[in-house]
Formats: structure tokens, C-alpha cells, sequence
């Protein structure tokens, strides 16, 4: 008989006025929200929906990527990822995200380095936030070498 898994994460935000939020999660620190200043009437200096969508994805594949190089024993070293969202007119005629796009550095023993553009692949393929989304997560990778920076596929 297998077992199947089954996870909620129960998140609620409260209003605070004008267009600022107040986002809690069980046993985790409030986080304030509020439109971006780039939208009329945004706020400067507080989390936007549009950042922490682009942070779920960048951080999701961090995650993901580093639990896939522990179970191969891959090792890390360092691993940076940059984030950056694209929102404007889509396809369908509604303004939102386009793309986003993830830039990832990624370091390992040189030894190593081709299973872990492998793992890297791999978490592309298995991050939940990536899946949930309809706009296309497009991962950069580059694993420096002792003779400098090589860029993914």
C-alpha cells in the first residue's frame, strides 16, 4: 500500500489600510505587504506580492536543489540565485508575469561539477512553486571553475 502526502500551509492577511497587508503564518513572524511602488498608490520599503511571488520561486529552487545534491552527495559550496519578474502585457490581453527569470551560481568540488548541473537540471524539473505557476521559470546556471564561469545549457 503506498502512502500518499498531503501538505497545507495555512497563511491569512489582514488589511491595514490603505494598501498595505498584514501576511501571518502559523509559528512565523508577520510579514507587511502592500502594492508595489511602481503601481499607483504603492508603497516604498514593503514586500510586495510581485517580490515575494519572484522570492517563492528563486528560494524554491535553492531549496529544491540543494535537498536533490544531498541525496546524490553532491557537495555545495555556494549556491546564489537572483530573481527577476517580468510583468507587462500578456498574450492574453491581461497585464501580469510574463516570465521569471533565475539566475543561479552555483559552486562545487570540480570533480563534481557535472552532477551538479545535473541536480540543478533535476530542480528545475521538481520545484512545486515553478509547477504551480503559468508563466515560465527560465533557470540561468553557471558553475565556476578554476578557469572561470561556464554557463548551464
Amino acid at each position: 500500500m503506498s502512502i500518499v502526502k498531503s501538505f497545507r500551509f495555512p497563511v491569512s492577511v489582514h488589511w491595514l489600510g490603505g494598501h498595505v497587508t498584514r501576511s501571518s503564518a502559523p509559528g512565523k513572524p508577520d510579514l507587511d505587504v502592500a502594492t508595489p511602488p511602481e503601481f499607483r498608490g504603492g508603497v516604498e520599503g514593503i514586500w510586495s506580492p510581485e517580490e515575494l511571488l519572484v522570492t517563492a520561486s528563486a528560494s524554491c529552487y535553492a531549496v529544491t536543489l540543494a535537498a536533490i545534491a544531498e541525496r546524490r552527495d553532491v557537495p555545495l559550496r555556494a549556491l546564489d540565485v537572483r530573481g527577476v519578474g517580468h510583468v507587462e502585457k500578456r498574450a492574453d490581453g491581461r497585464f501580469g508575469f510574463v516570465a521569471i527569470e533565475l539566475e543561479v551560481e552555483l559552486g562545487t568540488d570540480e570533480e563534481s561539477r557535472q552532477a551538479a548541473v545535473e541536480a540543478a537540471r533535476r530542480a528545475e524539473e521538481l520545484c512545486i512553486v515553478a509547477m504551480a505557476l503559468d508563466v515560465p521559470v527560465r533557470v540561468r546556471l553557471a558553475v565556476p571553475a578554476s578557469t572561470g564561469i561556464v554557463p548551464g545549457p
